[in-house]
């Protein structure tokens, strides 16, 4: 029916039927063409982000190698007294590191650490305030050895890689801040199988510990800059036991951590026990001590065996 009212002959009806489905024809062409479109575009996109991800693989892995961070020469970071870490060069590009120097003049601690290990989180919470006590004393030095094997214990965040390149950073950037940074790193420490704490709460806690936040050592944390050096530090654990046992001693594979010795002595007492700790300090000090007045006793018995020089050797010796 016509807008006045007069109905549409047959032929008219079927010209508005043909008009009809012309133009829902054209939309629906206008709409795959839409969707086509879109499609494609979405492809394009997809292929892009693929492309992206292929170059940073390939440019990651292609990184240059870097030598190790300053202050770890031996893979670990001496902290003295004063709570003062010891500077040393860095292990240069296909360099080896270079073991501290072993003395029995002083307790010295070294300690392996994972910072996703719970053990080693109840090792520092006990024994923390003993150690910062003798090396504040001048009574002994701690030598820190960041390690990464619970990687797989942080939903793929890599925490431990990450923890332990922070580690690094803090020895490159501030190293006398390492000690009160590797104190808040446990008091902050994350349960295994989650995803750790994130770079940026890393470098809040190095803020805290006195690192200056604001330049070069926040790109070191963000970049994972030292992660090469990280796996080599796991690679020469596996493949060498560590340089520290005293001379005698029963060779120790830092493989477990938390891997603690005192003057090259494997403390393998409970990590939840401080007075077990104490006493087995106690006890390589007493060590130590005994050694050495045995020392000084055949220095002396030594010098008084040797027989003076009589006048007439020397004078034979002066006589040209």
């Amino acid at each position: 029916m016509t807008d006045n009212g007069e109905k549409l002959t047959k032929n008219e009806r079927r010209a508005a039927a043909r008009e009809k489905a012309r133009l829902q024809h054209e939309a629906r062409i206008r709409r795959e063409k839409r969707n086509r479109r879109l499609t494609i575009g979405g492809i394009v996109i997809a292929a892009l982000a693929v492309v992206v991800v292929v170059v940073m693989v390939i440019v990651n892995g292609i990184r240059p190698a870097a030598p190790g961070p300053e202050n770890m020469a031996a893979d670990g970071i001496v902290v003295g007294q004063g709570l003062e870490a010891e500077r040393t060069d860095p292990i240069p590009v296909d360099g080896e590191m270079v073991p501290t120097e072993q003395t029995d003049d002083i307790l010295q601690i070294v300690i392996y650490q994972d910072y996703m290990c719970g053990a080693c989180g109840t090792f520092e919470q006990t024994n923390g305030e003993t150690i910062r006590a003798l090396v504040e004393q001048g009574l002994a030095t701690v030598e820190y050895h960041p390690v990464s094997f619970l990687d797989n214990s942080s939903l793929g965040s890599k925490y431990s890689t990450r923890a332990a390149n922070a580690a690094a950073c803090v020895a490159e950037h501030s190293p006398d801040s390492f000690f009160e940074w590797n104190t808040l790193m446990f008091a902050n420490q994350p349960d295994q199988m989650t995803t750790g704490l994130e770079d940026e709460q890393m470098i809040e806690l190095a803020g805290q510990a006195g690192v200056d936040t604001e330049g070069e050592f926040t790109d070191c944390v963000r970049s994972v800059h030292f992660e090469d050096w990280v796996r080599d530090v796991v690679d020469r654990l596996y493949a060498e036991p560590v340089p520290y046992t005293y001379e005698g001693g029963e060779e120790v594979q830092a493989l477990q951590t938390p891997t603690v010795l005192v003057n090259g002595r494997h403390y393998q007492g409970p990590n939840e026990d401080a007075a077990v700790f104490q006493g087995f300090i106690q006890s390589v000090q007493g060590e130590l001590e005994a050694a050495g007045g045995s020392d000084e006793e055949g220095a002396d018995e030594e010098a008084s065996q040797e027989p003076s020089e009589s006048p007439s050797e020397s004078e034979t010796e002066e006589t040209p």
